[in-house]
């Protein structure tokens, strides 16, 4: 499951976002105390953005800028109850790539949404949003299908899980899924977890062995395995390629591949 990692002080702002965040989502909100635990959480699991006070302790841009430099394409957000004074520390962020603000006391009811929308869920959808069209994913339940596997990149997605969750068989999903000329599912599982090893191999802080651990990969091997399936380059050469080229090199001959 995604984390979404709160290195705020307190609990209050915590909890507003816990409350906030859209209904049914698979995120999970894990606090962070202290450097060493949100270091911990970014090179460990599937990170969809750090929410940080930058006027809490530890937390200000600067001390966090060597954090920020391993994971670049980790979007941080700024989330405090800024003040018309904090002015200096707003173009802080703002200098440091901060993804968003969200004002505490002013945006209070749609906090977890601010932070939702800015995170790395929101640029999922926006560098594959061409997959459906590409992939000739016409049908509600193909389209759904996605979906699902856009929440869920960092699990070994099966399609009984899938089939179970949709409340139809295996059988019929598989071959529902493949109709019209889709590629099968098995392949389009795949397709999404190695996207997304391409998005995390972009930070320094993630080796290929990491990558692996977090996406549910047996093995850096495994990992390498797949991705030359999907791409015809190994993990290597993922970085590269980004999500969308992951996408473009897969529709242009791996599609149909039963391997």
């Amino acid at each position: 499951m995604p984390a979404l990692l709160a290195f705020l002080p307190g609990t209050e702002a915590a909890q507003t976002l816990r409350r906030t965040l859209p209904a049914g989502g698979p995120w999970k909100l894990v606090p962070c105390r202290t450097v060493a635990q949100l270091e911990r959480g970014l090179a460990g699991r599937l990170v969809d953005a750090v929410v940080f006070s930058p006027l809490g302790p530890g937390a200000s841009t600067a001390a966090l800028a060597p954090l920020r430099e391993r994971f670049p394409a980790i979007p941080w957000i700024a989330c405090h109850p800024f003040r018309a004074d904090d002015g200096a520390v707003l173009l802080d962020c703002q200098a440091g790539r901060a993804a968003a603000a969200v004002i505490l006391g002013v945006d209070d009811a749609v906090a977890g949404e601010l932070v939702v929308r800015y995170s790395a869920a929101a640029e999922r959808r926006r560098l594959l949003a061409d997959a459906p069209r590409m992939l000739r994913l016409t049908d509600p339940l193909q389209r759904g299908v996605w979906q699902q596997l856009l929440d869920r990149v960092d699990e070994a997605v099966r399609t009984a899980d899938l089939a179970e969750r949709l409340d139809c068989s295996r059988e019929h999903l598989s071959r529902q899924f493949g109709a019209g000329g889709a590629p099968n599912l098995k392949r389009v599982i795949d397709l999404t977890r190695v996207a997304w090893a391409a998005a995390l191999l972009r930070n320094p802080g993630h080796d290929a062995a990491a990558v692996a651990r977090i996406l549910r990969f047996a093995t850096p091997s495994h990992l390498s395995a797949t991705a030359r399936r999907i791409t015809g380059v190994p993990a290597g050469g993922l970085a590269a390629l980004g999500p969308r080229g992951v996408l473009q090199a897969f529709v242009r001959g791996k599609t149909r591949s039963r391997l």
